[in-house]
């Protein structure tokens, strides 16, 4: 333990507050939407991801990759989610090993209705507490640690190729 460089003071009360901080925004937005649509934060993004995508529609294995979660957890959602009616699951033609994830219009009512109050939250425990610059600040310290997290940038990253907004 002699070669372990600790964290000093400021640090670690860094660290702590970020930790706490994540953890809570998390829960928030969570809470904010089971409360005002009945749906966990996670199948949002799903949702959320997949109308982004084009013809609403992606892989399984693309889903997964860009919600950074393993098959059997997404495939749980999944089924919950198409079992509400707000995706449909079916194999890609001439390829059976691949199953194709579509939103329903159901599906995209569903967030539709759901984005309005998600987008009001996130900016009111994020976004109204930044000053501008710290809104870039954060955006550079995010990607920094992308950068650390995923050097080969292996993982996907945020893009917005149309211009068209976020809904997450």
């Amino acid at each position: 333990m002699a070669d372990v460089v600790w964290l000093d003071d400021e640090q670690q009360r860094t660290w702590r507050t970020f930790l706490a901080a994540a953890h809570l925004l998390d829960a928030a937005l969570d809470r904010q939407l089971r409360h005002d649509s009945g749906l966990p934060h996670a199948y949002y993004q799903t949702l959320a991801l997949l109308s982004e995508a084009p013809g609403r529609s992606l892989t399984m294995t693309g889903l997964a990759r860009l919600l950074r979660s393993s098959p059997s957890r997404l495939s749980h959602a999944a089924a919950k989610l198409e079992d509400e009616g707000l995706i449909r699951r079916f194999r890609r033609p001439g390829d059976r090993r691949t199953t194709i994830v579509e939103l329903t219009d159901e599906g995209v009512r569903t967030l539709e209705d759901a984005a309005p109050g998600h987008v009001a939250e996130v900016r009111r425990v994020l976004f109204d507490v930044l000053r501008p610059e710290q809104v870039g600040q954060l955006r550079a310290i995010a990607e920094a640690m992308l950068g650390a997290l995923d050097p080969e940038e292996a993982e996907p990253r945020y893009t917005d190729p149309g211009g068209t907004g976020n809904r997450n």
